[in-house]
């Protein structure tokens, strides 16, 4: 998020390292509690739970979910399904690679856990039609629709309003949980601080991790209040919010808020994206597509552009520049936010 050797990130590692670094959740952590403060009054939720990785709040999510669905008596004896979309990653542990929507990540690793249905990535009438049949099903309901705001490794594909909307309504209409994974996309990535605030669509939930503190190992779990059905114990994490971790989210935190980073991304991606519609106007027998938002963006290569992404990012790293694949045919760029012009 802020590059590497940044002096406010190591100030706030140096000064807690010379102090107290880790003590156990069961006593109050003052910089945890300032982080959980800070971002339940800048973003739709009420509570947060904090953990190591991305995948760690998806779990954290994925659980939620059930606790919720089996709070109503109706469901005993019911399946909660979590619907997700194609072409999505939610993660390596065996519940979320169970949820991500690439059978490439779940080669090999059969049987993976039941109650995940897939639909098409910004299909809204799809989306519709396949909350309705599972619901309809004897023994069967839908607890859960799980989505990225934006797509990473599927692609760097933006939801759109109408599909994000579509998830909504359907989950309002059978009590069902809206949850937004934001690990890649989040925490001012696409230009704003949450990646649903280009759609307006709030969600029931919503995960962070990666930029949140910055490199730093972290993540973060966050809920509206009437969803907060964990109880004392029934999840927790060794070293989720610990001194070191929160304290440098604090420090990422306000750094996008008051030191103009949030600026500079929308500035600077709007830059990314000037260039990358110049390659492509340069060469269209090779580049199909431009697409992303902020510092999260990528180009598509035509199917028969006789290369492939990581032939791309093989060259470029050759050159100096770091880039990612996103498929075999999307290049992907997610410099620091703090990249100047």
């Amino acid at each position: 998020t802020l590059g590497h050797g940044d002096a406010r990130l190591a100030a706030a590692a140096g000064e807690v390292m010379s102090s107290v670094h880790h003590v156990s959740n069961l006593y109050y952590i003052p910089p945890q509690g300032r982080l959980a403060r800070a971002l339940v009054e800048r973003s739709c939720a009420d509570r947060v739970f904090f953990c190591n990785s991305g995948a760690e709040a998806n779990e954290a999510a994925l659980k939620l979910s059930r606790k919720f669905f089996y709070r109503d008596e109706r469901h005993a004896g019911i399946t909660p399904v979590v619907v997700c979309a194609a072409q999505s990653f939610h993660g390596r542990t065996i519940a979320t690679v169970s949820a991500t929507g690439q059978p490439k990540y779940q080669k090999g690793f059969a049987p993976l856990l039941p109650g995940f249905a897939f639909t098409p990535y910004n299909d809204a009438a799809a989306l519709e039609a396949l909350v309705a049949e599972i619901n309809a099903r004897e023994g069967e309901k839908v607890a859960a629709i799980m989505l990225e705001p934006l797509q990473g490794e599927g692609g760097v594909r933006a939801g759109t309003t109408e599909f994000l909307r579509a998830a909504r309504k359907a989950c309002d209409a059978s009590g069902a949980l809206l949850i937004f994974d934001e690990v890649q996309c989040g925490v001012g990535r696409t230009g704003k601080l949450w990646c649903y605030e280009h759609s307006g669509v709030e969600p029931d939930v919503f995960t962070l991790a990666k930029g949140l503190a910055g490199g730093v190992p972290i993540g973060a779990m966050l809920c509206k209040a009437h969803c907060d059905v964990f109880g004392p114990g029934e999840h927790a994490s060794t070293f989720g919010g610990n001194f070191l971790a929160a304290r440098c989210g604090e420090t990422v935190l306000n750094a996008l808020l008051s030191e103009g980073v949030l600026d500079n991304v929308v500035a600077r991606g709007e830059q990314l994206t000037r260039g990358f519609e110049m390659l492509r106007n340069k060469h269209p027998s090779v580049v199909a597509d431009v697409r992303g938002r902020g510092l999260i963006q990528g180009f598509e290569l035509r199917a028969d552009a006789g290369f492939t992404s990581a032939d791309v990012v093989g060259r470029c790293i050759e050159a100096g520049v770091l880039t990612v694949p996103a498929g075999p045919t999307v290049v992907r760029t997610v410099p620091p936010l703090i990249i100047s012009e």
